[in-house]
């Protein structure tokens, strides 16, 4: 339904910055912004920040081809209570979006159940089999850019045409960066938790070798090189110079990889993600790019499965982790609060600069005429992360049992209230 809210005292980020203010939405516009009297009463509490809504451009709503790990019902309705606005979905589907036709299937689904925008990734390659490039110019209109994500393409010269072709289109081509040969049958980091506990370890250079490879072929295509959840230093500091030459080379990172390093790890599937949760010292270069602008956005890289799926220990379990219902909050909690970074380079983080990077309007602050997209958030409440309440049907997350500060009170997307614990 069109949204009616009269947000007193609230602090919201403005023209002129983070002011405290009264919102009056009316009928789903932004009709007033005026200066807060501190000599009124506020009915709400006293910390309560109204931003731009967020936007993930890394998750996984697993429909068309594995409804039983998630929907897009299901998924964007986790997303609305993560105080996200607009999502993008990652082409690991049956049928991949690597045809208009195949995409169409998606699209269906998402104009028939989706809460908020949603905007997919088409393949790189058919299939996502890393051969046969996909037709970019005929998908470009309808897709945020072009991943194999769950895949790295091997082939260099695979990837050197894909660039090209992608290139043309303005799209970025958004690259999961895994050496499949240096792999060895790891499954989380090869470093301190491995050698204590026997497990296979994946090496960091699995990541950093292929960010190398692609920054340089970015280098001689121009294409819009953007890297998927980095989580090594070595791939922090390959993408600050390739920042410093000039390239358009982005990347994203991922909150548990700014919260856990290797230490942290227990026997359970809910630790177990590609790439894997790695050492202190990559968890602190990760920090220190985010910080310094090296690191472009924070993305959830959201992928549920089932619980069967995730209950057989580090070994046996699926990758991924859920991410959306607790990704404003583990950042605000582990970035802000901490002094890390300001509220105002979140916002950058995990609003601005996922629509800018794909192409999409996005609004830098909020002001009287706007359609209301926005997130309402409680600073001073903190909770306790319990999956049983999750939105979403995956179950798994390393965030189990931790307190996390900052709750979401009220998502609007396009005008419409998608999510109201007011």
């Amino acid at each position: 339904m069109d949204a009616n809210y009269n947000l007193t005292g609230v602090t919201a980020l403005t023209r002129s910055g983070f002011a405290k203010c009264n919102i009056r939405i009316k009928d789903g516009l932004i009709s007033s912004i005026s200066p807060f009297d501190f000599r009124e009463e506020s009915p709400y509490a006293p910390n309560l920040l109204v931003i731009p809504g967020l936007a993930d451009m890394h998750v996984h709503l697993r429909e068309p081809g594995y409804s039983y790990k998630e929907r897009i019902a299901t998924g964007t309705e986790a997303a609305a209570a993560g105080g996200f606005t607009m999502v993008c979905p990652m082409p690991n589907l049956n049928p991949a979006p690597d045809t208009l036709e195949h995409l169409r299937e998606q699209l269906n689904i998402i104009e028939r159940d989706s809460k908020i925008e949603v905007v997919p990734f088409a393949t790189i390659t058919q299939g996502r089999r890393g051969k046969e490039l996909t037709d970019y110019s005929a998908l470009a209109p309808y897709v945020a850019g072009f991943s194999d994500d769950g895949s790295g393409v091997q082939d260099e010269e695979t990837m050197r045409r894909a660039m090209y072709g992608i290139a043309g289109t303005g799209k970025i081509l958004a690259a999961h960066c895994e050496v499949e040969s240096l792999l060895n049958g790891g499954y989380i980091h090869d470093g301190e938790y491995s050698r204590i506990h026997g497990h296979k370890g994946i090496p960091s250079e699995s990541e950093w070798r292929e960010v190398e490879r692609d920054i340089r072929l970015a280098r001689e295509t121009g294409c819009r090189l953007h890297i998927c959840h980095v989580s090594t230093k070595e791939s922090v500091d390959l993408v600050r110079e390739a920042k410093k030459e000039g390239l358009r080379v982005t990347c994203e990172t991922g909150p548990h990889y700014l919260t856990f390093s290797d230490r942290d790890l227990r026997e359970e599937g809910r630790f177990k993600m590609n790439p894997p949760i790695r050492s202190i010292e990559d968890r602190e270069a990760l920090r220190k790019g985010v910080a310094d602008g090296t690191i472009d956005v924070i993305a959830t890289d959201h992928a549920p499965h089932s619980l069967e799926e995730k209950s057989k220990g580090l070994p046996g379990s699926a990758m991924g982790v859920v991410g959306l219902e607790t990704a404003f909050s583990a950042v605000y909690t582990t970035m802000v609060e901490s002094g890390i970074i300001h509220l105002e380079r979140l916002v950058e983080l995990m609003s601005i600069n996922p629509r800018k990077l794909i192409g999409r309007s996005y609004n830098k602050y909020l002001e009287e005429g706007q359609i209301a997209d926005l997130t309402l958030i409680n600073l001073s409440e903190s909770y306790i992360v319990d999956p049983s309440t999750f939105r979403t049907m995956g179950r798994s997350t390393p965030y189990e049992g931790e307190t996390l500060k900052g709750v979401i009170k009220l998502t609007i997307h396009n005008g419409r209230t998608v999510y109201d614990r007011l």
